[in-house]
């Protein structure tokens, strides 16, 4: 049965936006990925620097326009914003589909920082849509329905760009694709309800260091809205590094091929997806954080006994496929493992997007996510810096994995440190 939420004008519109934008971006930045280490590895010097780049290019317009983003949200009418956005990723799959068809390598990453630009712009008007268009009951929901959307099309983008590339009419077919998504994309943008100008007479600064720095000083000023800031950002420290070891971990610790990464991006995917919809069934509309210690705890738990669990698997002498890889009855601790910590991130991330909606100023909510958004770019970026620095220093994957279950108990601390309460809000 579909969730009551799903059938409303108020929320589905802009749920489709967001799960198609969120599916667009990997079907294209995994098709790239692929492009570049399979089809043009010959014609490009130094492709697997190209590979690395390209993480970094979609992530760094979250920390060049993420204050020009929260202005414009808070200035003018986020769901003409929306539509805006969702034109201009129409253009950007036109001229990718171009540069698919010519091979334009460097043309295409250019694309894909452009693609970020345009994901930057478009964080801030999805969440303060949010608590303008849904009841305070339903923004757990909203929230959890979203998240759970987020990594289900990441999860089906990523595989599908990869499976699309690699046909005979891989460039013909991915073109079409991307192009075809960002117009469904768009149509879906123009059932958005308006929402009117939160702050019509907001002055823009252009001034990029100065206002990310202004905005994050005004969050800061809110300890309870700050805190969350802070612990969405560790949540994604910690899933960008998951899912950045995922092949390295499959091939040098589980001796699998690339359908075990498929399988450990399925599993962690749809996990965190079935947590975020537990969340919300445990919240019963309620916003409140009672549960973001205890499953911030759990993910270390889970993750520490995936250490153990990786540390007994044995090399069978050849690479196993997923279906191998199950097999064997001692894999599929990692798995629980896996979905276990994943379901976790659910529980844990839900609720701190909902109060540090809930919690901040209406009139500048959008710069509020806005500072989350460049907040969390940073944390991914130290996440790769820190794992890079472990791998260099010797650490294994399953090493890393045990380093990150220490440090995510000292965050879990200090996430209890938040204020319990504030106006409005059930604790």
């Amino acid at each position: 049965m579909i969730p009551t939420l799903l059938k409303t004008r108020r929320f589905l519109p802009l749920f489709l936006t967001q799960f198609l934008g969120a599916f667009n971006d990997n079907v294209f930045k995994n098709a790239l990925v692929m492009l570049i280490a399979y089809k043009l590895s010959a014609q490009v010097e130094n492709a697997q620097v190209l590979i690395t780049a390209a993480a970094g290019l979609f992530i760094l317009p979250f920390l060049l326009f993420s204050a020009a983003a929260g202005q414009l949200a808070d200035k003018y009418d986020r769901a003409k914003l929306a539509r805006i956005t969702k034109l201009a990723e129409i253009v950007l799959m036109i001229a990718a589909a171009v540069g698919f068809t010519l091979g334009w390598v460097y043309f295409l990453l250019f694309i894909l920082f452009c693609m970020g630009a345009q994901a930057t712009f478009f964080g801030p008007i999805k969440y303060a849509l949010l608590p303008q268009h849904l009841h305070e009951d339903e923004l757990i929901a909203g929230n959890a329905y979203i998240e759970a959307g987020t990594f289900l099309a990441i999860l089906i983008g990523t595989i599908l760009g990869g499976v699309l590339i690699m046909s005979d009419a891989g460039t013909h077919l991915i073109s079409a694709a991307i192009i075809g998504f960002a117009l469904l994309g768009y149509m879906s943008s123009r059932y958005i309800p308006m929402a009117g100008s939160p702050m019509p007479g907001l002055k823009l600064n252009w001034n990029i260091v100065q206002e990310t720095w202004r905005m994050i000083g005004n969050d800061r000023k809110n300890p309870r809205v700050f805190g969350c800031i802070l612990g969405i950002s560790w949540f994604w420290l910690v899933g960008a590094t998951f899912l950045s070891q995922f092949p390295t971990f499959a091939k040098d610790i589980l001796h699998g091929d690339e359908t075990v990464v498929t399988l450990l991006l399925t599993v962690f995917s749809v996990g965190i997806g079935l947590g975020s919809l537990l969340c919300s069934a445990l919240l019963k509309g309620k916003i409140k954080s009672t549960y973001v210690p205890m499953a911030g705890i759990c993910i270390s738990l889970f993750t520490l006994d995936l250490f153990f669990a990786s540390g007994a698997v044995q090399a069978s002498g050849e690479m196993l496929d997923a279906w191998r890889f199950l097999a064997s009855p001692g894999n599929w601790c990692i798995v629980f493992d896996l979905l276990g910590a994943a379901i976790c991130g659910g529980i844990y991330i839900v609720p701190l997007y909902a109060i540090m909606q809930h919690d901040s100023d209406a009139k500048s909510r959008a710069r509020t996510i806005a500072s989350n958004n460049a907040i969390n770019a940073l944390f991914m970026v130290a996440s790769a810096i820190g794992t890079m620095g472990m791998l260099k220093a010797g650490f294994s994957v399953s090493q890393v994995f045990l380093a990150l279950a220490g440090l995510n108990v000292g965050a879990v601390m200090y996430m209890r440190r938040i204020p319990a309460t504030s106006a409005g809000i059930e604790v």
